[in-house]
């Protein structure tokens, strides 16, 4: 966590608009909480729709499998210092087929043993995306012997987009929800 505190308080459920109510709806988790991400973004309902609907397709259209969405948004969200990141995909990292090692070894990326060759080449490209901006010819020919060209196209999606997610997290403080634990290497 960048910052101890919010910069924008998340709504609380007596302050929404119908507007945001509307908005809100798909966002609900299963036992019809919202998170804090979602009732701080809320408040530019707008930008709130446009970017739910991108973030649809990142998490359940995207060709890449859950196991490796989750990989590489580890590894953003890592790198990007997000523990709100961080701490939210740890959860559905788990559920997508990773385990908890695995997941701690995002932290170190291709270089980590026990990685497959497909899973270095994706780990790459993120670090490649998050430290230039644009994946290097070497890394996108290896990531090209795993992955189809949909594949490659949805994994810099993806990392642009949880670059953009870690972003707002960090610089608009947005805190995880109560009872969850932040990684001690990402605290403020």
């Amino acid at each position: 966590m960048r910052l101890s505190r919010p910069r924008i308080t998340p709504l609380s459920d007596s302050e929404f608009t119908p507007e945001q109510v509307e908005r809100l709806e798909k966002s609900r988790a299963k036992d019809g909480s919202i998170l804090n991400i979602f009732r701080t973004l809320v408040r530019s309902p707008d930008a709130f729709r446009a970017f739910s609907w991108w973030g649809g397709y990142i998490m359940s259209r995207n060709s890449l499998t859950p196991r490796d969405r989750e990989i590489a948004i580890l590894r953003v969200g890592w790198l990007c210092k997000s523990g709100y990141e961080w701490t939210q995909h740890h959860r559905i990292g788990l559920q997508s087929g990773l385990n908890a090692a695995e997941i701690e070894r995002i932290k170190h990326s291709a270089g980590a043993d026990g990685w497959t060759p497909a899973e270095k080449a994706l780990l790459a490209a993120c670090d490649d995306l998050n430290r230039g901006h644009f994946v290097t010819n070497p890394v996108w020919a290896d990531l090209t012997k795993h992955y189809s060209e949909r594949q490659c196209m949805d994994l810099v999606f993806t990392v642009g987009q949880y670059t953009q997610v870690s972003m707002i997290l960090n610089t608009f403080g947005i805190q995880v929800e109560d009872g969850q634990t932040v990684d001690p290497d990402l605290k403020a």
